[in-house]
């Protein structure tokens, strides 16, 4: 049974990200605050559920949370300023959209930088012992998959719509006949060793 939250008496978000390994398209963080009498049997890491119960949960979480915010960082940032930074920058963005504010930050992993003033812990494996980072792991997944579905259409050669842009053989042996995209993150290594 995964728990509520960390601190029970304080505002406490749940964060976490999608798509960290993918050689396309953007990383996906979301941030969650759930009422203090959330309860859910089926929630827990995304990784874990199917998709169709992911889409359901997602409509859960949307309606029921007290506050969410989810946000894309790009392909051209993560290049830029690696995918660890630019996972934490996409968390701070989807922070920057709760309100109300959170007291507490409760992330997914073992790596963060703060969030102005406001206390936060890491914690391994998060999305698979908090309700409100294994919510945020739904939402991040959920509307990434959205994302590389739309571009998917732009490029169905890369089948991203079945692979969402995880380095599958399949995607690089389309890498290799077909070249980069735009969506491609050229900081990745996108050809496998040959």
């Amino acid at each position: 049974m995964l728990k509520l939250k960390i601190r029970q008496n304080l505002i406490e978000c749940g964060t976490d990200e999608a798509g960290r390994g993918c050689l396309a398209g953007p990383v996906t963080a979301a941030a969650v605050i759930l009422p203090d009498n959330f309860t859910n049997t089926i929630l827990t890491d995304s990784k874990q559920l199917t998709e169709k119960k992911r889409i359901l949960l997602r409509e859960i979480i949307k309606n029921e949370a007290l506050s969410f915010g989810v946000a894309h960082v790009m392909m051209k940032k993560i290049d830029e300023i690696n995918i660890l930074n630019a996972s934490i920058l996409g968390m701070h963005h989807s922070i920057k959209k709760l309100n109300p504010k959170p007291e507490f930050i409760a992330i997914d992993g073992n790596k963060f930088k703060p969030y102005g003033k406001i206390p936060y812990e890491c914690v391994i494996k998060g999305d698979a012992k908090y309700l409100h980072i294994a919510a945020a792991s739904i939402l991040a997944k959920t509307t990434r998959d959205d994302f590389m579905v739309k571009i998917h259409e732009e490029f169905p050669m890369y089948n991203w719509k079945q692979n969402k842009g995880y380095p599958t053989k399949e995607h690089r042996a389309a890498i290799k006949k077909y070249g980069i995209t735009k969506y491609h993150r050229l900081s990745f290594r996108l050809l496998a060793e040959e």
